[in-house]
C-alpha cells in the first residue's frame, strides 16, 4: 500500500504557510556509497568505519519498508510524520517515501544532508590520503544528487574537501556541474593553509556565479576534547542513548569552528570580494550570533588602525553577516530573542528530519519563540531568508 498525499495545504503540517526546511537528512543504508563509488576506491570505502547508526540493517529493510507503507501510516495525520525518527521515519532511506513525507509535511523544499558521512568526510579531509578523500567525495555527491533527483523539492548538499585549494576548486566545480544545490565544506581550519587562502577564491567565485551557497554543518567542525567526559562518573546518555553524539557539554563546543572560520573569512575580505556568495551555518545553533557579531565589530574597531585588511572592508563585519550569512537556530533555542538582537535577515527554520535532535513538533516550539515578532521577520525565518541563501536553488516551484 502506498501513502496517499494530503489533498490540500490545510492537511499538511505546514498548513497554508510557505516554509522551507534548511536541514534534513538521508539515512544511508549499507553499501549506499559503494554503489556510487569509482571502482578503484569502492572496496576501501566499504571498509571504512563510518560510525553510522543506520548501517547495521541486515534483515531489517523489508520490515522497515512494511511499516512505512502500512495502512496505519497511510491514515496518519500530517504532523504524525515527525513522530517517527531515524530509520523508522518515512523517507529516511527511500526517496519515494521521502516524497510522500514531504507531501505530508507541506514544506516547499528540504535541504538534504548526509547522515553516515557527516564526520567521515571531514576526517578523510584531514587525513593523508587525498585520493581516498576525493573518491569518498565523488561517491557521496553522486549518491546525494541521485536520491534528490526524484523531486525538485529535495535539494542535494554535496561535499567539498579543503585539504588543498586545488582539490577543493576541482571537486567543487564537479559538484556544481553534477547538480549540487549547496556545497558543504568543513568549518574547521585546514591543516596546511587557512580557509581564506587566495587559492580558494575560484571556488567562492564558482559558487557565487552558480547561485549555490556554501554551508557549514555540525560534524565538520572541531570536536569537543574527549577528555571533558572523563569526570569519574558514569557516561551521560545523549539523544540516542550513548555518549558519543550530543550532550549538554558537547553542545557548548559546536559553534566554535564556524565562528572562527566565518570571522576570518569576513576579516580577510572573502565576503567583500564575493558579495553574491551566500554562507549557511546549519545545525550549529544560533544563540552565539548576537555576541559574535558584536565581538567582530569590536575587534574591527580595535585593530583597524594597524590592519590594512580591515581598512579595506566596505561594510562592518556584522553587516556582512546580515547580507550574506544565514543560520538555523535549534528548536530549543529562543529564536525570537536571537532575531530581535541580530535583525530579521539571518535566521532560518529547520526540522533536522528525520533525526531525533529536531524534535517531534519544531513548528510549535519556533512559533512560541517567534510570538510578538512582526510579520516580515516571521516570513523571513520560515521562507525568504532561505530563498536568499539558496539563490537559484529556491526558484518558485
Amino acid at each position: 500500500m502506498t501513502i496517499t498525499a494530503p489533498s490540500d495545504h490545510a492537511a499538511t503540517y505546514a498548513g497554508a504557510r510557505s516554509i522551507h526546511d534548511a536541514d534534513a537528512h538521508l539515512f544511508e543504508t549499507d553499501g549506499f556509497y559503494e554503489a556510487y563509488a569509482d571502482p578503484d576506491v569502492r572496496e576501501r570505502l566499504a571498509a571504512l568505519d563510518t560510525g553510522s547508526r543506520g548501517r547495521d540493517l541486515a534483515g531489517s529493510i523489508e520490515r522497515l519498508h512494511a511499516t512505512h507503507h502500512a495502512g496505519a501510516r497511510a491514515t496518519e495525520r500530517a504532523g504524525d510524520v515527525l513522530l517517527h525518527k531515524n530509520l523508522d521515519a518515512l523517507g529516511a532511506f527511500d526517496p519515494r517515501d521521502r516524497v510522500a513525507a514531504l507531501d505530508h509535511l507541506g514544506f516547499r523544499s528540504q535541504l538534504i544532508f548526509t547522515t553516515t558521512y557527516l564526520r567521515t568526510l571531514s576526517q578523510l579531509d584531514r587525513g593523508d590520503d587525498e585520493e581516498l578523500s576525493a573518491g569518498a567525495t565523488r561517491a557521496h555527491n553522486r549518491g546525494m544528487v541521485d536520491f534528490c533527483s526524484i523531486d525538485a523539492r529535495l535539494l542535494p548538499v554535496c561535499w567539498v574537501p579543503f585539504a588543498s585549494p586545488e582539490q577543493a576548486v576541482r571537486l567543487g566545480r564537479e559538484a556544481i556541474e553534477l547538480g549540487a544545490a549547496a556545497l558543504m565544506v568543513p568549518s574547521i581550519c585546514p591543516r596546511r593553509q587557512g580557509p581564506t587562502h587566495i587559492g580558494y577564491d575560484p571556488l567562492w567565485a564558482a559558487a557565487a556565479d552558480a547561485g549555490v551557497p556554501v554551508v557549514f554543518h555540525v560534524g565538520g567542525g572541531r570536536p569537543m576534547v574527549e577528555t571533558y567526559k572523563e569526570n569519574g562518573l558514569p557516561p551521560v546518555p545523549d539523544f540516542h542513548g550513548g555518549d558519543d553524539n550530543f550532550t549538554s557539554v558537547s553542545y557548548m563546543a559546536i559553534p566554535e569552528a564556524p565562528m572562527q572560520t566565518l570571522a576570518t573569512m569576513i576579516f580577510d575580505g572573502v565576503l567583500d570580494r564575493f558579495p553574491a556568495l551566500r554562507i549557511g551555518v546549519i545545525e550549529q545553533g544560533a544563540l552565539w550570533l548576537p555576541g559574535w557579531m558584536r565581538s567582530m565589530d569590536s575587534a574591527a574597531s580595535a585593530f583597524i588602525r594597524n590592519e590594512a585588511r580591515l581598512q579595506a572592508l566596505t561594510l562592518k563585519p556584522s553587516e556582512f553577516v546580515a547580507r550574506q550569512v544565514r543560520v538555523t537556530p535549534y528548536p530549543h533555542e529562543d529564536a525570537g530573542w536571537i532575531i530581535r538582537n541580530v535583525g530579521p535577515d539571518i535566521c532560518m527554520f529547520s526540522s533536522d528530519y528525520p533525526h531525533v535532535e529536531g524534535g517531534r513538533n519544531p513548528l510549535k516550539r519556533f512559533d512560541a519563540s517567534l510570538a510578538g515578532l512582526d510579520e516580515a521577520s516571521v516570513t523571513g525565518f520560515f521562507s525568504t531568508n532561505f530563498e536568499d541563501l539558496m539563490g537559484r536553488g529556491s526558484a518558485p516551484r
